[in-house]
């Protein structure tokens, strides 16, 4: 078995999403019930994406006394996250990862946004070479 090359081999489709005018504390619980730590922003009207919003997001909101139940999602995302083609090599994607601390990176293609890679999908990816079977 070959070792996945490309960000489109390890990517996490389909994405889960929110809307940047939802509560935070809706996101955490997409977040718990996804499984995933970090979720796509989309535009209402338009469906697009328009930012990103993650686990670490909520955390430091909650750290600042911010109320889930009030605060907008718009008010914590980071808009025009960095992205990732499916081209993009798992080699690539690790130093896209480490040169601008992202934990989460989406990913495009053709058609728009495809999926979004987390750190844990590189390392396994990286890993999967030397340790045959690493458990996903």
């Amino acid at each position: 078995m070959r070792a996945p090359a490309t960000a489109a081999d390890i990517m996490q489709p389909p994405l889960t999403t929110v809307e940047q005018e939802g509560h935070v504390a809706a996101a955490a619980y997409l977040m718990k019930h996804a499984g995933t730590t970090a979720l796509m922003v989309l535009e209402a009207w338009t469906d697009l994406p328009v930012g990103i919003i993650t686990e670490k997001d909520i955390a430091h909101a909650a750290a600042d006394g911010k109320d889930a139940n009030s605060t907008r999602i718009r008010e914590l995302m980071t808009t025009r996250p960095t992205v990732i083609k499916t081209t993009t090599s798992v080699y690539d994607t690790a130093k896209v990862m480490t040169s601008g601390h992202f934990r989460h990176l989406p990913v495009v293609g053709d058609t728009g946004l495809v999926g979004i890679v987390d750190i844990i999908d590189v390392c396994r990816a990286l890993l999967e070479p030397a340790f045959p079977g690493c458990p996903r």
